[in-house]
């Protein structure tokens, strides 16, 4: 096992590692910018080290002077949690050569599943279905608008790096598509340094369903059931609960099992997760693969009593999985509401002095967050500055927790996404399980 990690990341996910790291008894580094000094992260961890100012891209972002801490601190380890260097092939590289594990998937893994058009082609070869399109990048007008005819519109353009929404274009008709195309290959570019996108039918009313998988470098792969992010808006996920309320066991078995299958295709050993839509029909196809743990892991914990960042420092370490897949039971339903320093109206970011802070509590309440009272939210980083996550008997109980913890969780001086969330648990069509990935797009809340 590790005797001390460096975790390559702030905020809220920061905190969550240090502390599984001191449940296991490894010591641990934070590191930070230098206006990220008062951060939570920083006085959780053993030690500390400022890698740059203000801008990502001249600190979290720099591999250099993470990699420089590490050996400063004598750390064997860096976490990178998610966003920043979490799939970065060339930094799971970079660690290697010097020495310092990263606790993550191989730079193969992510360089052949983080890229869309070669995964769609690897997962086809191990049987999980995926919608119909190209596995291989679209260059020009006259190409693209002979696919979208063969493939029936609508169709929507994927830049085949990053996420996000960037990069991604949805054509109802062959006269917007040459427009369209050139708009995705140009914002592909700019997000993510590479212009290559591909074209796919554009499933118009799915749900957003994902399997969470663990694995080890002994070949073993299971994997934890499912969430549902479907409640969001401009790709960006806002609610997450698990189990997905409309999947039927046999249905959860058999995503599952694709999962895996997708999975142990490349050796994967880490945690990672398959992303499907799932159609109204049941129908479900491979959208992408995430090669780090993720925002909404906690609901995924909360229902199967698995402690997701634990197994992961446990199998980069080259430790054997815990469980197998007979012992994961699905219990109860679980919801997480991801709180942002935004306009709840607008969603706008809104940084600035928290001048008053109250977290909720009581059974089956969890607050991951990195805030506390007289913290100044940054304007430099992700408007996400907590999340809210409750567990309960059946999905109406939790729905009802949700509420309670809701209306104690205070945040002053500052708004929140907090309103937006209160008035969705109380959306009819919410708690009717009457959306989709849409639903925000064309329901005011």
């Amino acid at each position: 096992m590790f005797h001390k990690i460096l975790i390559a990341n702030r905020g809220e996910i920061a905190v969550r590692i240090i502390r599984a790291c001191k449940e296991l008894g490894i010591k641990t580094v934070a590191v930070h910018s230098d206006v990220d000094a008062d951060a939570l992260h920083v006085s959780l961890a053993d030690e500390s080290v400022c890698i740059g100012p203000a801008a990502s891209a001249q600190s979290y972002l720099n591999m250099k002077a993470i990699i420089s801490a590490a050996e400063i601190a004598d750390a064997d380890a860096i976490h990178p949690g998610y966003g920043f260097l979490s799939e970065n092939a060339e930094f799971a590289e970079i660690c290697e050569q010097c020495g310092v594990t990263f606790i993550g998937p191989t730079a193969e893994n992510m360089r052949l599943m983080g890229d869309k058009i070669s995964a769609r082609q690897t997962v086809t070869a191990a049987g999980v279905p995926i919608l119909p399109g190209t596995n291989k990048s679209v260059e020009t007008a006259e190409e693209a608008v002979k696919i979208a005819a063969d493939i029936g519109y609508p169709v929507i353009i994927m830049a085949s790096a990053g996420g996000g929404g960037r990069g991604m274009k949805i054509v109802h008709s062959p006269a917007a598509l040459p427009n369209a195309l050139a708009m995705a290959r140009t914002e592909a570019q700019a997000g993510f340094g590479k212009a290559d996108v591909y074209i796919e039918k554009f499933c118009e009313h799915p749900r957003h369903v994902e399997i969470q998988i663990l694995g080890d470098k002994h070949g073993n792969v299971i994997h934890l059931g499912e969430r549902d992010c479907s409640i969001q808006r401009r790709h960006q996920k806002l609610v997450e609960e698990a189990p997905c309320p409309v999947l039927t066991p046999e249905l959860r078995e058999k995503m599952g099992a694709c999962a895996v299958a997708a999975a142990k295709s490349v050796g994967y050993s880490s945690v990672g997760t398959i992303e499907y839509l799932l159609d109204t029909d049941g129908s479900f196809y491979f959208m992408e693969m995430n090669t780090r743990v993720q925002v909404e892991h906690p609901v995924t914990e909360m229902v199967t009593g698995v402690d997701i960042i634990k197994e992961q420092i446990n199998s980069a370490a080259g430790l054997e999985l815990r469980y197998k897949q007979s012992d994961i039971k699905i219990s109860g339903h679980a919801i997480e509401c991801r709180i942002n320093a935004e306009d709840p109206e607008k969603f706008t970011p809104f940084p600035g002095k928290i001048t008053g802070y109250h977290q909720p509590g009581g059974m089956g309440v969890r607050v991951e967050s990195a805030m506390y009272d007289q913290y100044t939210v940054l304007p430099h980083y992700d408007s996400m500055i907590g999340k809210l996550i409750v567990h309960a008997e059946t999905r109406e109980d939790a729905i009802n927790r949700m509420k309670v913890a809701l209306d104690e969780y205070i945040i002053e001086g500052i708004k929140t996404t907090i309103p937006f969330h209160q008035k969705l648990m109380n959306n009819k069509q919410f708690c009717d399980l009457d959306f989709d990935t849409n639903f925000l797009e064309r329901t005011k809340i």
